[in-house]
């Protein structure tokens, strides 16, 4: 069975990348940079935080 644990948006404004992320452990927040390596990194870290300290199901 499949689960959904995370959404992530990536928006593209005039000035900046947006990224979106939803998570049930971690609610929705939102990443902000000038370049989509930044938001990306940001993205990762903070998902692969949340990932590693959740307990195992």
């Amino acid at each position: 069975m499949e689960e959904l644990i995370c959404s992530v948006e990536f928006l593209r404004g005039t000035a900046e990348i947006v990224a979106r992320v939803s998570s049930e452990a971690g609610g929705v927040r939102e990443y902000r940079g000038s370049n989509s390596t930044t938001v990306i990194d940001q993205v990762i870290n903070d998902l692969q935080e949340e990932f590693e300290s959740a307990p195992a199901s």
